[in-house]
């Protein structure tokens, strides 16, 4: 998270991410959207294209077409923490994160809201 939009971003703490999952994001979607950039590191506009194809067991698939770069296919083993998260989300099948008019969409608003929560 930068701070005043530019410099360093600030790291949260444990205790700032455990409020941020519980009280700052207020539905499953956004703590699944949010849980797999927290625990893979992957972008949210990588997180966004994800197909519910893409989780097969214990292991979640960033397509080549969906990365940064476009370079490679990157399998990522699915941590209990996320599993957790995950467990709670129960998305159609086809795009893992749908939009309001079922398409995916980014949405800086609910970030914005979510950490003015938790107090940022």
């Amino acid at each position: 998270m930068k701070v005043n939009g530019n410099g360093r971003a600030k790291i949260l703490t444990s205790d700032e991410l455990r409020r941020l999952f519980s009280d700052g994001f207020t539905n499953e979607r956004d703590r699944a959207l949010f849980g797999i950039c927290l625990y893979t590191g992957c972008r949210v506009s990588e997180a966004l294209k994800l197909q519910t194809t893409d989780i097969k067991g214990e292991t979640l698939t960033f397509r080549k077409s969906t990365t940064k770069g476009k370079l490679k296919t990157r399998a990522v083993e699915i941590e209990p923490g996320l599993a957790a998260i995950l467990a709670g989300y129960h998305p159609k099948p086809g795009a893992m994160f749908p939009g309001v008019r079922g398409v995916t969409e980014r949405s800086p608003e609910q970030r914005r809201k979510a950490l003015s929560v938790i107090g940022f």
